[in-house]
Order: structure tokens, then C-alpha cells, then sequence
């Protein structure tokens, strides 16, 4: 696995002058990505709605709505 670049601005762009709120969003390089945020994963596992489901090797990340916002421009459309 391998990182190839970044998705949107990053978090010292985006204010995160202390390093206290770092998440970010990665494109491998096999086209997938990889997103570093909180695990929330016991707050919103039993919020998930009856469709959506997680493998126990899997984790619910939260980031901020503006590492998104600032990623969209960078988000490849296929």
C-alpha cells in the first residue's frame, strides 16, 4: 500500500496550527483511500441505518466537514 498524494488542503491549511486536529484524506495508489479522523465507531455503530453494516476489522472515522468540503475539488469523478 501506498500513499499517492493528498485529497484537499491540509490540516495546517485548513487551521490546525497545534496538531490537536489532524484528519486527512489520502488517495493510494491503487485508487482506493485512506482517511485518518476520530474513531467513533462506539458512539454511531448502533446508529447505523438497517442497510449499512461494518466487518469487525473496520471503523467508523469521523472528519470534519471541512477537510470534505476542502477535498471536493481533488476528488477524482471516476
Amino acid at each position: 500500500m501506498k500513499i499517492v498524494r493528498r485529497i484537499g488542503a491540509s490540516p495546517r491549511e485548513r487551521g490546525s496550527a497545534s496538531g490537536q486536529t489532524c484528519p486527512d484524506i489520502f488517495e493510494l495508489a491503487d485508487g482506493s483511500f485512506a482517511v485518518i479522523g476520530t474513531d467513533v465507531t462506539e458512539k454511531l455503530d448502533g446508529e447505523l441505518p438497517p442497510d449499512a453494516a461494518r466487518a469487525d476489522h473496520e471503523r467508523i472515522v469521523r472528519i470534519t466537514r471541512a477537510t470534505l468540503v476542502r477535498a471536493k475539488a481533488d476528488i477524482p469523478d471516476a
